[in-house]
């Protein structure tokens, strides 16, 4: 499996699964050595749990958006 195709699987699952990738990857990276806090880790929770919620923007669209706002 392809890190492209990971990725396009990660909306398919629940927050505490994703959660749990993001720990994980954050152990390999040795990313769990830096102490983010509560306030960051509620933060992340919160922006998975709004993937659940809110309209998702396809990045194509996002950069047509871009370029419609700096004039090009």
């Amino acid at each position: 499996m392809s890190a492209a195709d990971i990725i396009k699987e990660l909306p398919k699952l629940t927050p505490e699964e994703r959660l749990s990738i993001y720990r994980q990857i954050a152990a390999l990276e040795h990313l769990d050595e830096i102490d983010a806090g509560p306030e960051f880790h509620a933060a992340i929770e919160q922006g998975l749990r709004s993937l659940e919620t809110e309209p998702v923007v396809p990045l194509d669209e996002v950069r047509a958006k871009i370029s419609q706002w700096a004039g090009r």
